[in-house]
């Protein structure tokens, strides 16, 4: 009997910009190609294939892939030179947005491919060699994507999970929409099947992903709560969180499952953007500044220990250094443990762009230091305020010198502690000794038995 061919190994290049979305659909883009003979490698310049998985929600976004194409443009130059090629896709939201352009502007890129189409690269890859066939795919087809992808081959013990794309809400400032399309959710057993196919290799925490993840509505009529309390369930799944979370989709039954589930950690990531009700409105936002505090209240009241992660937006049009204040005292009512802060930026096609009263971008430079300078006291805060305590530390591999590991805790910090015995997929409780602005450290804990 002949043994089977193994592919020619070829090397992968994807440099990840944005949201967990796209690091997750970066590692699909991995599972994807590995087939084909596809290893990743650290260098641009050592690649047979290059991938620019983009973010069109970022200040300037489409300005630093045309920066970077440029780069590639001199690799791929010089493979060409040495007789080896180099094939440049570029894909993400900017890809979706702009993939005519991209097209028309840099004749050195040769494909382009939407957050819904990425599981087509080996048709597509197979036309360049060909040089047939078109070579921009943009579908919005979530459930063929879904469909399509192979089995995940997860490194780690953590993992992200997405069950739900697109989004219905329509953020004044946002492109999302047009980008990733309409809500979709997947499956419920679909969701669950690859769920339990991570345990089995070793993932003790998921972590669920969607532009609006709380709003997922599954077959049968499962809700996202009827989800979690499923995950839960499964064997080996530790830990469950999820983001990014709408505070009109935070709903009763999903806040009281934050007091019962406890594989449901304390870590809730929940967008406000604005401490301004007249700000949210104009934002299209749906909620207020009492309704995002009262949720915060009844989060606190079912789990005490629950931190809280949010996003800014500094300078949206016609926001007045008084309604500035505003989001100012939301943080201060609040309290977060951690944060996403911007400055406002038009984003092409969306309402926002074509607003009155833009705010400078000297007063929006300088209002977000401010509001820096309150989150990062915060956070350091919060962390401080881990040091004597003994928390269930997820071992995530080795530290940075012998002895020493590293993991995460059920708040989302980095924890390096010294522990010889611990190994990847243990939790062990860990005495908290030191913290900085990023991490915690400590020691392994032994608890003492009766």
């Amino acid at each position: 009997m002949s043994e089977q061919k193994r592919p020619e190994l070829k090397r992968l290049f994807i440099e990840t910009y944005g949201c967990q979305m796209n690091v997750y659909d970066s590692e699909r883009m991995r599972d994807v190609l590995s087939p084909l003979g596809y290893a990743t490698t650290e260098r641009p310049d050592d690649a047979d294939l290059v991938i620019l998985n983009t973010c069109h929600i970022r200040e300037k976004a489409t300005d630093k892939v045309y920066s970077e194409i440029g780069r590639l443009r001199a690799h791929k130059e010089r493979r060409a030179a040495e007789g080896r090629g180099m094939t440049i896709t570029i894909a993400g939201c900017v890809a979706q947005a702009e993939g005519e352009e991209i097209m028309r502007r840099a004749p050195e890129v040769d494909l382009v491919v939407g957050p819904q189409a990425y599981h087509k690269l080996p048709e597509l890859i197979a036309r360049v060699a060909r040089k047939t066939g078109e070579r921009l795919a943009a579908d919005f087809t979530a459930q063929e994507k879904f469909d399509a992808l192979p089995a995940r081959a997860p490194d780690g013990v953590t993992a992200f999970l997405s069950i739900q794309e697109g989004c219905d809400k329509f953020c004044t400032f946002c492109v999302v929409p047009y980008t990733r399309g309409a809500e979709y959710s997947r499956p419920l057993a679909d969701v669950l099947h690859e769920a339990r196919a991570l345990a089995d290799r070793g993932v003790r925490e998921i972590t669920l992903l969607g532009q609006n993840v709380n709003a997922y509505h599954g077959d049968g009529g499962a809700g996202f709560s009827d989800l979690l309390r499923r995950l839960a369930e499964i064997d080996g799944v530790e830990r469950l969180r999820y983001m990014t979370s709408h505070p009109i989709e935070m709903d009763d039954e999903l806040i009281a499952l934050h007091g019962e589930e406890k594989k449901l950690m304390p870590y809730l990531h929940l967008p406000v953007q604005s401490g301004s009700d007249r700000i949210l409105k104009a934002m299209n936002r749906k909620h207020d500044g009492a309704f995002y505090r009262d949720i915060i209240a009844r989060l606190r009241k079912v789990r005490p220990d629950i931190a809280l992660s949010t996003d800014f937006i500094v300078g949206f049009p016609g926001e007045t250094e008084k309604e500035f204040e505003a989001t100012m005292q939301m943080v201060r009512d609040v309290t977060f443990a951690s944060a996403f802060s911007f400055k406002y930026s038009p984003r092409p096609g969306t309402p926002a762009a074509g607003m009155m009263g833009q705010v400078s971008e000297e007063a929006k430079a300088e209002r977000l230091a401010r509001l820096l300078e309150l989150l990062s006291a915060q956070q350091l805060a919060f962390n401080q305020a881990q040091i004597g305590r003994v928390l269930p530390i997820l071992v995530t591999g080795d530290g940075r010198r012998p002895g020493q590991k590293q993991g995460r805790s059920p708040y989302l910090q980095g924890v390096h502690f010294d522990d010889v015995r611990a190994s990847k997929g243990e939790t062990v409780a860990v005495r908290i000794s030191a913290a900085t602005q990023g991490s915690l450290s400590g020691v392994r804990h032994e608890m003492a038995t009766a």
